[in-house]
């Protein structure tokens, strides 16, 4: 399997759609397209003070939280407590969102897709010891939320991406100690 790394370091920091804060792009498509044109993106974002989240129509999120603690509360839902421990936490777009940080500003990682047309799913993975990682059909990403390891051929630190979309394959990870990776696949519609 070909897999084309994305280094944290190149990726492109720039203004949310709201203006509240930054978020670092590691990857969207097509690639070119604006906050209001993607038919997925992945990003990163430094939360610095609780407020309303940006409204994307049509969208389809989930929230992965890096560092940091925060309570989010999408829509009518109920809050949720997000913190690194936390399972990647899956949220309509579209809807009110507003989140109130617990103990200094977070970080997180967001995956965002346009809903008739795409669809996506987040799973947090750890390692300690070497194992290994299936991907299936479609576009597969996988980040490095912490730690340093070599996936394949390929060595990682933390906020790097690989990306693959070549269909089913599995991935060997010798972690370098703990490494914490998000496993997202996208899948047409």
């Amino acid at each position: 399997m070909a897999a084309r790394i994305i280094r944290h370091a190149d990726c492109r920091p720039m203004p949310w759609k709201n203006s509240g804060g930054v978020t670092t792009e590691i990857l969207a498509w097509p690639s070119a397209a604006g906050l209001d044109a993607f038919d997925w993106r992945i990003s990163m974002a430094q939360v610095a003070g609780g407020g309303p989240f940006s409204v994307f129509a049509g969208i389809d999120r989930t929230l992965t939280v890096l560092s940091g603690t925060m309570q989010l509360a999408a829509g009518d839902a109920a809050p949720v407590a997000l913190s690194p421990q936390s399972q990647p936490y899956a949220f309509p777009g579209d809807v009110g969102t507003e989140a109130v940080l617990i103990d200094g500003p977070v970080l997180d990682f967001n995956v965002m897709t346009r809903r008739d047309r795409v669809s996506h799913a987040v799973e947090r993975l750890e390692f300690s010891d070497p194992g290994e990682i299936a991907l299936g059909q479609g576009i597969s990403l996988v980040f490095v939320a912490s730690g340093a390891a070599r996936i394949g051929s390929e060595a990682v630190a933390a906020f790097d991406t690989l990306y693959s979309d070549d269909g089913p394959a599995s991935l060997t990870v010798a972690p370098n100690g703990p490494v914490s990776l998000l496993k997202v696949s996208i899948r047409l519609i």
